[in-house]
């Protein structure tokens, strides 16, 4: 069975759904927890440091009530560091913000007009700015 994620020849829209692929920073070996071991707050930085990095919780979507196994980190920054004044500012680069954005709602799929709205930013920029050949952060369409 081959594993290996082909790119889709189908341009995306303002419609198209979007996630953090985790499975990109795997194949492009990238270690994410320690990427989002940096967003964490100081108070967390600090807390969490003899956490081991696989270690996993369940989270409760807020708003489907379903439960989620997710990493502990992850969990940490959705339910503390994300809702902090300064985690995700108008003055966060665009391709930060929406990663943080996926963070904060635990990688529920969204399109460039819900990331728009939410960041106050053009939906059009968002779209070129993670539709184009080179993946930032693992930002991707999310396939069916």
């Amino acid at each position: 069975m081959n594993d290996v994620k082909r790119f889709s020849l189908i341009k995306p829209t303002l419609e198209t759904p979007f996630h953090i692929d985790f499975d990109w920073w795997k194949f492009n070996d990238r270690d994410w927890r320690v990427y989002m071991r940096s967003l964490l707050c100081s108070e967390h930085q600090e807390a969490l440091a003899e956490i081991q990095d696989d270690q996993k919780v369940d989270w409760i979507d807020p708003v489907t009530a379903e439960v989620k196994l997710v990493d502990g980190v992850q969990h940490i920054l959705m339910s503390h560091c994300a809702r902090q004044p300064e985690f995700l500012t108008q003055q966060t680069a665009l391709v930060e913000a929406i990663f943080r954005m996926f963070l904060t709602n635990g990688n529920t799929p969204m399109n460039s007009q819900e990331l728009g709205a939410r960041l106050k930013r053009p939906a059009e920029t968002i779209l070129k700015t993670i539709s184009g050949p080179r993946v930032y952060r693992g930002l991707r369409p999310k396939s069916s």
